[in-house]
């Protein structure tokens, strides 16, 4: 039993984790996104909170997005190492059994020269997706003896399940993780592995000859193997009654592997605060609601982008998210996706936390990376900031006589 399990109780403290995608950057003319944004109410809040700055996994390290909100959640990211094909079987409604292989996909182009051209497909619509996704299933029903499962995410993503016997995870991506590289063969050196190897491998080929007529998706990346894990509730640890508002399929998983009730809500952060509000009197007592658009415009190095969403949250989120006077409110990112990266970094993350027992961090009213360093809250790594979470809100008994 650890630490948080042994100390948590139930209480009627009401906590929303509002997680920005992303949200960490890099200066740009001496100015990360965050600090270039005209972000009034968040700098108000921000005179009245804690400030601090996050360390996903560990100093260096570049976490995916699995690991990264594990970790917001209390959750070990190196102890609870789940596979991304698992978070995105989840959140988009399959149930995986422990033996079935998941695998996030990707559609993509190939250039003639058989280096990847987009890795995205130009960001192929929803509803292309849906019907290539109907190609590939009816195109590769089995390989060998394994059933093969293909179900449509958002835009250019999908999920691939193999269910058989003698399947395994941990295989090496086809995803050279960057455009202009040619893709990469599903490999690993464990001779237990190599069932899976030839199924995944033989599903890439088949796949490639079911799109040869796209002009854009006419390839698929896979990767992100794994079996699905077994991870304590969140229910049971912390006795929080959790749930999820988020429109990505990946978190969607995360959030249910972790024993959150998944409300259902549309693919716009609108849909997403019109549920939070919809279900806020409800018996839930931690809500996490996620918004990628943060993270979506950090990928595609667009800077402005990036700057204009977090003005968005701020004048047009932001205020109904205080309007429901949540006991503690946390505003941070999972990971830091710097536009001038474009692409997740190891820096550090900037968290926000306001409740009646915080020590506000600064009298100079401003939220972002360096005010974030110079904040009350301090460095800690995200793992801990569940601790703070549960404390503010009366969750933790005293720990000793």
């Amino acid at each position: 039993m650890d630490l948080l399990e042994s100390l948590a109780v139930k209480t009627e403290q009401k906590i929303l984790l509002v997680v920005l995608d992303g949200l960490g950057g890099l200066p740009r003319k001496g100015k990360t996104e965050l600090e270039s944004a005209s972000i009034p109410h968040l700098d108000q809040l921000s005179g009245k909170a804690g400030l601090g700055l996050l360390t996903p996994v560990d100093v260096g390290i570049t976490p995916g997005s699995g690991p990264a909100h594990l970790a917001l959640f209390g959750y070990d990211p190196i102890k609870y190492d789940v596979g991304r094909g698992v978070l995105e079987a989840l959140g988009i409604g399959l149930h995986p059994q422990p033996s079935d292989l998941c695998a996030r996909a990707n559609f993509a182009t190939l250039a003639p020269d058989g280096t990847i051209g987009d890795r995205r497909a130009g960001r192929i619509p929803d509803d292309l997706c849906v019907s290539l996704c109907a190609r590939l299933q009816a195109a590769i029903p089995t390989i060998e003896d394994a059933k093969v499962i293909v179900r449509p995410g958002i835009g250019h993503r999908f999920v691939v399940v193999f269910q058989g016997q003698g399947l395994v995870g941990g295989l090496a991506d086809s995803d050279p993780q960057q455009d202009g590289l040619k893709p990469l063969p599903v490999a690993s050196p464990d001779p237990a592995a190599a069932k899976s190897v030839r199924v995944t491998n033989r599903f890439i080929d088949l796949a490639t000859a079911a799109l040869k007529d796209q002009d854009k998706a006419n390839f698929v990346l896979l990767r992100g193997f794994a079996l699905p894990p077994s991870i304590p509730s969140m229910r049971d640890r912390l006795k929080l009654t959790p749930a999820c508002i988020a429109a990505y399929p990946m978190y969607r998983g995360l959030a249910k592997l972790v024993g959150m009730d998944v409300l259902e809500t549309g693919s716009t952060w609108e849909s997403e605060v019109t549920t939070l509000r919809k279900h806020w009197d409800g018996g839930h007592d931690f809500f996490f609601l996620h918004l990628k658009e943060t993270d979506k415009a950090g990928e595609d190095g667009n800077f402005e982008a990036k700057q204009k969403f977090i003005e968005q949250f701020d004048e047009e989120v932001l205020p109904q998210l205080q309007s429901l006077k949540p006991d503690v409110l946390c505003i941070t990112g999972d990971h830091s996706t710097p536009a001038l990266k474009a692409g997740h970094s190891w820096h550090e993350v900037p968290v926000l936390l306001a409740s009646p027992y915080v020590c506000p961090s600064d009298t100079r009213e401003e939220f972002g990376e360096r005010a974030c360093g110079r904040g009350t809250i301090g460095r800690i790594d995200s793992v801990k900031l569940m601790n703070l979470l549960l404390a503010n809100s009366l969750k933790l008994r005293k720990f000793g006589a």
